[in-house]
């Protein structure tokens, strides 16, 4: 299977930096990376009311991504906590 390219938004970026703790963050970027490998790993969801939106779980914060397969790309569009990341 091809490696997808893994982009994050400039929002998502900055909502990456803000996480608390190092720790977390560290988690959170692994769990990005992996996304190049398995762009739909077990666990994801696909978000209803969106066609192309996706969400992983790592901890309390939830990371939401585009999946675009004719690019093998995927976009994080969202980095948060479980509280706040819908909204």
């Amino acid at each position: 299977m091809a490696r997808y390219r893994v982009l994050i938004k400039q929002s998502a970026a900055k909502e990456l930096e803000a996480l608390p703790n190092k720790k977390a963050r560290q988690r959170v970027v692994a769990r990005i990376r992996a996304l190049a490998d398995e762009p739909r790993p077990a666990g994801c969801e696909k978000l209803s009311g969106h066609h192309d939106r996706y969400r992983v779980r790592q901890g309390t914060y939830r990371v939401v991504y585009s999946i675009f397969d004719k690019e093998l790309l995927v976009v994080v569009v969202k980095v948060g906590h479980r509280k706040d990341v819908y909204r």
